[in-house]
């Protein structure tokens, strides 16, 4: 379902794009200084809300992560949400943002400055990810996480998903030496077809199961909205784990 717009999305997004990554192209080589550190860069393709990506930098905290979304009005939910969880303060009942001192930022207001340690270690981007992964470098990226994307199942369609061989080359160009690839999906036929294009590619399929809430690898499992919405249901998720070897 079509997420509903969000009443002034832009302005919301523009307030806190302290926390949001426009110049891809330089991401790499300004790491140091966007995250006030130099560890391993990950990224998440199609963050949704956020859930995940707020969890994995928690439990993960030795890494930097990069969450993609491509419709704004979904980013702006996961950018808010990650900003309240790290306590920069919550959106505001009138519009604006509410500072964690009670300041409020009004909309069409430069963006609310914070210090950048407080930023912690995820930064959002908003549009094409396979436009923006095609501007890293070779050997740049520690990890990929790739959770329940849109199985694109019509006939003549089957280019366009994220696990097609155009798509696994260009992740293993960007990956490091050893780098994984972590995907999920409740998508029996997105899965199947996924794991003959991995054949296909550098990347090694090192772990792969049918039903992951049931397996050795679900107590490191962190779930999303829509994961948790669809085990609910009765849907079992598929999942898998690849390793660049170029």
């Amino acid at each position: 379902m079509r997420m509903k717009k969000k009443r002034h999305g832009g302005e919301r997004l523009n307030l806190l794009s302290s926390l949001v990554c426009s110049d891809i192209e330089n991401l790499v080589e300004n790491k140091d200084e966007i995250f006030k550190n130099s560890n391993p860069l990950r990224i998440e393709i199609g963050c949704g809300k956020g859930d995940f990506i707020r969890e994995k930098s928690k439990v993960e905290k030795d890494y930097n992560y990069l969450a993609i979304e491509k419709i704004s009005d979904v980013c702006v939910v996961a950018v808010e949400k990650y900003a309240q969880s790290r306590n920069l303060g919550s959106l505001a009942p009138n519009g604006g943002w509410k500072k964690s001192d009670s300041t409020i930022v009004p909309l069409g207001s430069d963006p609310v400055d914070f210090s950048g340690e407080d930023l912690g270690n995820v930064r959002f981007a908003v549009g094409d990810a396979a436009e923006m992964l095609a501007k890293l470098p070779d050997s740049s990226i520690d990890a990929i996480f790739i959770n329940f994307c849109d199985p694109w199942d019509k006939k003549g369609y089957e280019k366009r998903r994220l696990t097609y061989i155009s798509f696994l080359e260009l992740y293993s160009r960007i990956l490091t030496k050893k780098g994984k690839i972590y995907f999920k999906t409740d998508n029996r036929d997105l899965f199947d077809f996924s794991l003959e294009q991995f054949e296909k590619s550098p990347l090694d399929v090192v772990y792969s199961t049918n039903d992951l809430h049931a397996s050795d690898m679900n107590g490191a499992n962190i779930e999303t909205e829509y994961e948790r919405n669809f085990t609910a249901k009765g849907f079992k998720i598929n999942m898998l784990i690849a390793e660049n070897n170029k």
